[in-house]
């Protein structure tokens, strides 16, 4: 369970002013009258995982949950994990390059990330590192997901120089998106064997591949997209490892439809999906079946759209992240952390955070607490970044 949270044992504030150079631990939004809590309550800028990777394990007593963020030092940024009863932080890495990867391996009570060349993996509870895999010098593999039974690491890497040169040229995503879509260079889907330590090539192909996320039930089902402009790729795809066998999961019936930001039901018998058709005009919460391949979809309102959304067990509730008016949907009231409830084919939606001076740039990426009682998500509303939760 996430904080208990007793108001008479919580020092609630008001919420606080535009000018408070002070971040508060806990206070009321105004707007909506949500209780939210700061769970980074450390120096600096600390950033919650991306919104489809799982950061959340029990605690090694069984009596409550640990969450992992990540967080800046001064040896670089690194992980640390919460306690989400009592909020205190952890520092669990102390790494001199620079660290990427956001991997929890429950079973093995394990933070998994990368520095260069080499994944590493950290004991949550003792702090003591060792080394998993080593790359090649011939393969710049960048690893993102574990399997369901903590077997195999999945991840991607591009044949060439092409595209780490087109990203150092234009290095905003407003430059480099397109092109790198554009110049259909050559990429693999790739698994490492943790126990014999050898990487296999499962799928290659000329087209951009991103968001590898191995389904949260079945070893063998990996999640993948094809990269690049909404409206002219067929995206979301999943793949046998066993047997390297693809499989499209959405295909776009209109000029200018868009799918995209998939994710996992916790039960690996969905997939998740933002779906606009066309693009910018008709906004949908959209799910198709694994099993079957047939579809879900929930309308909802221009301004209710947001960049990410999350789910509860079962699916019954959703959560989203909102946006601003520069984003796809051009809402003009959109800044907002939203609970969602299906309702028929619509979803009837809840303003939980008023997120109006949050800067969009940093993406929110909502999760859900293993509770499924609070929304947590990170926002640069009090300057740094910092990891929050707002109780439903």
């Amino acid at each position: 369970m996430l904080i208990m949270v007793s108001l008479g044992r919580l020092d609630v504030v008001a919420q606080p002013s535009a000018e408070s150079a002070a971040i508060p631990d806990t206070w009321r939004d105004s707007c909506t009258g949500h209780t939210i809590l700061r769970l980074s309550c450390r120096e600096g800028n600390n950033t919650s995982f991306y919104f489809h990777n799982n950061p959340f394990i029990r605690s090694l007593d069984g009596s409550g949950d640990v969450m992992l963020y990540y967080g800046s030092t001064e040896q670089g940024r690194q992980l640390f994990a919460v306690d989400l009863t009592t909020r205190k932080s952890t520092q669990l890495t102390v790494q001199s390059f620079p660290m990427k990867g956001e991997i929890v391996a429950r079973k093995h009570r394990e933070a998994i990330y990368q520095c260069g060349d080499t994944v590493f993996a950290t004991n949550i509870d003792t702090r003591v590192g060792r080394v998993l895999y080593i790359f090649p010098d011939t393969t710049h593999g960048t690893i993102t997901t574990l399997n369901a039974d903590e077997t195999l690491l999945a991840g991607t890497f591009n044949t060439g120089d092409a595209e780490q040169a087109i990203m150092k040229q234009y290095p905003l995503k407003s430059q480099f998106f397109r092109r790198i879509y554009e110049a259909h260079i050559p990429h693999s889907l790739f698994i490492i064997d943790l126990h014999t330590k050898i990487l296999k090539v499962i799928h290659q192909e000329n087209e951009w591949t991103n968001h590898v996320q191995f389904s949260p039930t079945d070893p063998n089902v990996l999640m993948y997209c094809h990269e690049g402009p909404w409206e002219k790729v067929d995206r979301i795809w999943v793949v046998d490892v066993r047997y390297g066998t693809t499989r499209l999961m959405h295909k776009r019936t209109m000029e200018n439809e868009i799918a995209g930001h998939e994710f996992w039901s916790s039960d690996g018998t969905t997939i998740w999906f933002d779906l606009q058709m066309p693009k910018s005009e008709n906004f949908f919460l959209a799910g198709v079946s694994l099993a079957t391949g047939s579809g879900i979809r929930y309308r909802h309102q221009r301004s209710e759209w947001s960049i990410h959304y999350n789910a509860v067990p079962g699916d019954s509730v959703f959560c989203g992240d909102g946006a601003d008016s520069a984003h796809v949907a051009h809402g003009t009231d959109a800044s907002w952390i939203y609970l969602f409830r299906p309702e028929g084919g619509s979803l009837s939606s809840e303003r939980l955070v008023d997120m109006k001076r949050h800067r969009y740039q940093l993406e929110p990426n909502v999760h859900f607490s293993p509770d499924g009682q609070w929304i947590i998500f990170r926002s640069n509303m009090f300057g740094p970044s910092n990891v929050f939760a707002v109780k439903r």
